[in-house]
């Protein structure tokens, strides 16, 4: 059994560092400059499933990001998104079914070593720590929305949620979510974990169409 995404709130931050370990000093954010974002991206099917009844993701490629190709403009949003991100959030599901490959998917290219190289939260009410192969160990945060909102105070790029469906709908709860990226893909499953349970209140502003079938839909969250 793996633990679900953590979503309530225990106590603030980030857990301890390890003895002889201490926490960055994050700048903060100039005044007149615009807060950082939160964004999710989620993959999901043209009838909003974003996992099969297993958990699965069968409806995504799961193409491998050749270094080569420069000229395929789906993988160049892809890249365009991740440049534009220098933090990751994922709840503990997502991180414990993710550390055994990501850190060491070599044949995901450039795109792979950027992953790999965000700094990353996870948020859990059990793990003490989080490591992530040979690359930096992500933080662990007992309460999501707390860290969300101190790292939107502080300069850097845009803070990617990873997947976490119970930890996105907590955060989207919370008023702290500000854009949702949604990349439909061409399949229907009719039945699954569908990727908004409530009312959710959106403005699009883009749609693109790509030669593989998928659609890039960016939403901002009306507040």
């Amino acid at each position: 059994m793996t633990e679900k995404d953590f979503a309530g709130d225990v106590e603030y931050g980030v857990a301890a560092p390890s003895p002889g370990q201490t926490r960055p000093a994050w700048p903060r954010v100039p005044k007149g400059t615009a807060m950082r974002k939160l964004i999710v991206q989620q993959w999901v099917t043209v009838d909003n499933i974003a996992a099969e009844e297993d958990g699965g993701l069968s409806f995504v490629s799961g193409e491998p990001f050749d270094d080569e190709v420069t000229d395929d403009p789906f993988k160049n949003a892809v890249m365009g998104f991740i440049d534009s991100v220098d933090t990751m959030i994922l709840g503990a599901n997502t991180y414990n079914q993710t550390k055994g490959y990501w850190p060491h998917a070599e044949e995901q290219g450039e795109y792979g070593r950027k992953l790999n190289n965000l700094t990353k939260f996870v948020a859990s009410s059990k793990l003490d720590d989080a490591p992530w192969g040979d690359f930096s160990a992500a933080g662990v945060t007992r309460d999501p929305v707390a860290t969300i909102r101190e790292l939107q105070e502080r300069s850097g790029k845009d803070i990617w949620l990873w997947g976490s469906l119970t930890l996105m709908r907590s955060l989207l709860a919370a008023g702290v979510v500000d854009e949702v990226r949604m990349l439909v893909c061409p399949a229907s499953r009719g039945t699954g974990t569908r990727v908004f349970e409530d009312r959710q209140d959106l403005k699009l502003v883009e749609a693109t169409g790509f030669d593989n079938g998928v659609a890039l839909l960016r939403y901002q969250i009306k507040k």
